[in-house]
């Protein structure tokens, strides 16, 4: 659910912004990380405290 849930957020902002988000599925971590690289979209930051993931991802296309 944390991809769906990403892609969607991320076709609302405008090129060049970022998009906070945080997930708490462990899965989450390399799906979010796969799905950026293969979107081409930047993970600025990427932040684990806990079981909170934290991912700053900026909108190239």
């Amino acid at each position: 659910m944390p991809i769906a849930m990403t892609k969607e957020e991320i076709d609302k902002i405008e090129i060049g912004q970022v998009l906070k988000v945080e997930a708490d599925d462990p899965a989450a971590e390399e799906d979010i990380k796969r799905w950026a690289k293969r979107t081409g979209h930047e993970i600025l930051k990427f932040e684990k405290e806990g079981a909170i993931l934290t991912f700053y991802i900026k909108r190239k296309k």
